[in-house]
């Protein structure tokens, strides 16, 4: 029976219960024909002697049918034990496993049928609870270690800036010199605060799959050279120095969206910026012709990143400063929010990195090309 369906089972039990009683009294009733009508033919048999026969064989074949039934019964008995008693409680004991949060027990499957398929749901069912249990886990201490990483990085920029602000009260900054560089520096952690906070409003639209874009054709040229203009006086005042390095037609355009794209830039070169550690600093940006597409490169001659953390740099809240330098700080979401915004523009992005060198972003973007149409 091995392979049937658990309906087909139950009918042919049902048959069996009710065929081989039917069977029985059937042979029963001709083996009692039989030997009456061979007394008869051998006037051997007494009115008296027929009606002693019939009664004792009337008694052997209800025997016969008792004994029978209860063989029925007891095959049927052991049939339901091991076809659907048996596995109902170990679906019941897996499922007490399963409400008490034990989701490493697993059920092996001997069954065919309806309860072996029953089985098989019940463990894919496990592995996808288990599976969105740690993901749920690795999301709460992923936004735990977010939230302290935050506070962490919050807690400094805040501490300076009433620092320098009870300096000012107390007159510390008595001349105009002083006093111009106490505002500069409350101005520079004020805009890291300000930062911070963008990255995790970010964030909270990453999660959410709700990054506002607003695409427009724009020309690479001149897009990436106002942005060149934008950060290289904030990097010239921290002896960086920026190269820009334009190899694509004047007119190539693609379909981006300027806001998300310059939010890419300046994570890419924030994050240069902060693991600089040469003396005089340089930052790259290279727009290569890729036929349909243009590569942009971003490089810089900082200190480079270790293989084993290369390809994790843009998994979210991954750092590769496990000491959690405070005068770096970063959430750890930077360029996890980079690797989003490109995948949204079509796009892909990698890295590449030496270390005591320097590393390079490199992304992709599709050109824009206005299609002929055929008349």
């Amino acid at each position: 029976m091995q392979g049937m369906k658990l309906t087909t089972k139950l009918y042919i039990l049902y048959a069996c219960i009710i065929i081989f009683p039917l069977i029985t009294i059937s042979i029963s009733n001709m083996i009692m024909k039989s030997c009456m009508m061979k007394a008869v033919q051998k006037q051997a048999m007494s009115p008296d002697l027929e009606k002693q026969f019939i009664k004792y064989f009337l008694a052997d074949m209800i025997a016969v049918i008792v004994i029978v039934l209860l063989f029925v019964i007891g095959l049927m008995r052991r049939w339901i034990h091991n076809e659907l008693v048996k596995p109902m409680t170990d679906m019941n004991i897996a499922m007490q496993h399963i409400a008490s949060g034990d989701m490493d027990y697993k059920m092996f499957n001997c069954y065919n049928g309806e309860v072996g398929a029953l089985f098989d749901n019940y463990e894919d069912m496990r592995s996808k609870l288990k599976e969105s249990m740690e993901k749920t886990v690795e999301s709460e201490r992923k936004n735990r270690e977010l939230v302290s990483n935050i506070s962490h990085d919050l807690k400094t920029p805040i501490t300076s800036i009433k620092g320098y602000v009870e300096g000012i009260m107390d007159g510390i900054a008595d001349t105009p010199e002083k006093m111009d560089r106490y505002i500069r520096t409350i101005y520079n952690k004020a805009n890291d605060m300000d930062r911070l906070i963008n990255e995790l409003t970010i964030y909270s639209s990453i999660d959410a799959n709700q990054i506002p874009y607003n695409f427009h054709r724009i020309n690479v040229a001149e897009y990436f050279q106002d942005c060149i203009e934008e950060v290289g006086l904030d990097l010239e005042s921290k002896n960086i120095r920026l190269d820009f390095i334009n190899m694509v037609p004047d007119d190539t355009l693609v379909i981006a969206d300027p806001e998300q794209m310059r939010r890419v830039i300046n994570n890419i070169i924030g994050n240069s910026v902060k693991y600089l550690d040469k003396e005089n600093g340089l930052i790259e940006i290279r727009i290569l012709d890729e036929l349909d597409s243009i590569r942009v490169e971003i490089e810089d001659n900082g200190k480079g990143i270790s293989q084993k953390d290369l390809a994790r740099i843009f998994e979210r809240f991954y750092r590769t400063d496990a000491s959690r330098n405070s005068m770096k700080g970063g959430s750890g979401i930077g360029l996890s929010i980079v690797k989003k915004i490109i995948e949204d523009h079509g796009g892909y992005i990698w890295a590449t990195s030496k270390e005591g060198e320097g590393t390079c972003m490199h992304f992709v973007l599709r050109k824009y090309e206005e299609k002929e149409q055929n008349e």
